[in-house]
């Protein structure tokens, strides 16, 4: 039997060292990290081959549910595929395997309530958006675009979607940190102003010159 863990943090300034610490403490050979969001299964490769490396016996080791997903339905759908295999699930905190029935009612339980919670965090947030909007205090969402890391990329020769990869951004977020960089660049243009060309004065019309009269 083999024990295969995985750690899952969300953001790029989240660590996953004390995750991967307790997985190799409770026994895991195996142990496959990656930072991806949990709201769905979609983008998440390191659990992906997780699961295809199972095997009859082989136990998915985790440090707590939500871990593995925020929703409550791929939860379930995961610990489903690992009944096909043979294999079953573990969770570290609170202690738990799928293993028995009770145990299986307990993973239901738990992924229901780790999403009700997420649901909870959500409608807080905007709650205080909202209340922070009236007042006239909210600032929005702090800058994460590492800009001088993406000037940096590029004038090493790294090309835009090489950049996003690296940084896990957006495309778009490398192209506006370039036209950023292009803006602060740009010498400021001064208005020109056309040199006054003297004007000739208007030329005196000359009187007609009378003719003697005919005799």
């Amino acid at each position: 039997m083999a024990r295969i863990g995985y750690a899952r943090v969300s953001t790029s300034d989240q660590d996953p060292t004390l995750q991967i610490e307790r997985l190799k403490a409770a026994g895991c050979t195996i142990v496959r990290s990656e930072r991806q969001s949990g709201r769905s299964l979609s983008g998440r490769d390191e659990l992906e081959t997780v699961l295809q490396f199972l095997r009859e016996g082989d136990e998915l080791v985790v440090v707590r549910l939500d871990r593995l997903g925020r929703s409550t339905r791929d939860v379930l759908n995961i610990v489903h595929d690992l009944d096909r295999v043979g294999a079953s699930l573990r969770v570290l905190d609170p202690e738990l395997s799928t293993e028995g029935d009770l145990g299986r009612i307990v993973v239901t339980v738990l992924g229901m309530v780790a999403e009700m919670e997420h649901r909870f965090i959500l409608e807080r947030q905007r709650a205080g958006i909202e209340a922070a909007k009236q007042r006239g205090v909210y600032k929005g969402r702090p800058r994460t675009a590492p800009n001088e890391e993406i000037r940096r990329r590029r004038a090493a020769g790294e090309g835009v979607t090489e950049i996003a990869r690296a940084l896990k951004i957006s495309r778009m977020t490398v192209y506006r940190a370039m036209e950023a960089e292009r803006g602060a660049d740009a010498p400021a243009e001064e208005p020109t102003r056309e040199a006054a060309v003297p004007r000739a004065p208007p030329r005196k019309r000359s009187a007609p010159s009378k003719r003697p009269a005919s005799r």
